[in-house]
């Protein structure tokens, strides 16, 4: 196999990590032709709806993964953050890169920082996960939705709709845009969304050749176990986009430590969990996280999440 074709979103971000991939594909194989299939998502058609009443994270990915399901592509770049916790039939994550800074960052116009935006500020944001954990720290402040590409969004505050926009730190750097960061959010402020500032490459299941070249490329397995933590909690917790739900991952010498996050919209129920353990334990201390989440009653919030959408 000579060409490999890459299916991508077509948001300037997206394209970054799609060429981010083709590049390291190309660095080890210069004769290897790489092409990319742009591809636009339900996701990227509905723009005026906040995604926690339409479907959720599954709409940046479904018709990507289609086009593996079809052959009409080899390999999906994804940020790992839009991927839900179970994949499609059929499919598989090939390789997980190395991480990009995973916090979140509040973005305004004077360089403000959270605690120093006025009473009743109004931040955007399409992410009940940030909505939560900004609302809990500040329940003064006005949560208006926010969607669009990252230049989009940023555009819109300077254009004064909003007084402050938060973003995931790691778009914002990878596309030159790390000098709007007013504020990045540490971790007992806005803990981050399950594997933000990875990429995600998914190919079709036993597809042998072409996982062994990805992995090649561009896995990076002292991140995986760190993922690999993350995405169980999320499995375990019935994750979605309706409910607010966090976890972080890291080590601690030879230990890793999964920080861990659920509760309601409006910040005034947040319930935290941590779980600790071998690396090659991954899976089960993510899974323990959110079983302390669970025994502080956790299962009520995320019911009465799904309860309210429409």
């Amino acid at each position: 196999m000579d060409t490999l074709i890459i299916a991508t979103r077509g948001s300037a971000l997206a394209l970054w990590q799609a060429e981010h991939v083709k590049a390291a594909l190309r660095a080890r194989e210069p004769g290897l032709t790489v092409e990319l299939q742009i591809i636009k998502t339900t996701g990227d058609k509905i723009l005026d709806v906040p995604l926690s009443k339409v479907g959720g994270k599954a709409l940046f990915v479904k018709e990507i993964e289609q086009a593996l399901i079809d052959r009409t592509a080899d390999l999906a770049v994804h940020s790992m953050k839009d991927v839900p916790a179970e994949l499609a039939p059929g499919l598989e994550l090939a390789a997980i890169s190395a991480r990009e800074v995973p916090w979140d960052a509040l973005c305004t116009r004077d360089g403000t920082d959270l605690d120093g935006l006025p009473p009743g500020a109004r931040v955007g944001t399409s992410s009940l996960r940030r909505q939560c954990q900004l609302l809990a720290r500040r329940p003064d402040l006005q949560i208006l939705m926010l969607r669009g590409n990252v230049p989009t969004r940023l555009a819109r505050l300077d254009a004064g709709d909003y007084d402050a926009v938060v973003l995931a730190a790691a778009g914002l750097t990878r596309l030159g845009f790390a000098d709007r960061i007013s504020q990045a959010l540490p971790a007992d402020v806005c803990l981050p969304a399950v594997a933000q500032g990875v990429l995600g490459l998914e190919t079709r299941a036993g597809d042998t050749p072409v996982i062994e070249r990805i992995r090649a490329a561009m896995h990076d397995a002292r991140e995986a176990p760190r993922i690999v933590a993350e995405r169980a909690f999320l499995a375990r917790m019935g994750g979605s986009c309706q409910t607010p739900l966090a976890a972080h991952a890291t080590y601690a010498g030879d230990r890793l430590v999964i920080d861990a996050l659920c509760g309601t919209p409006d910040g005034t129920r947040v319930l935290r969990s941590q779980a600790s353990g071998s690396p090659d334990d991954a899976d089960a201390l993510g899974v323990d996280a959110a079983d302390r989440l669970l025994a502080q009653g956790a299962a009520e919030i995320v019911a009465a999440c799904t309860a309210t959408r429409p």
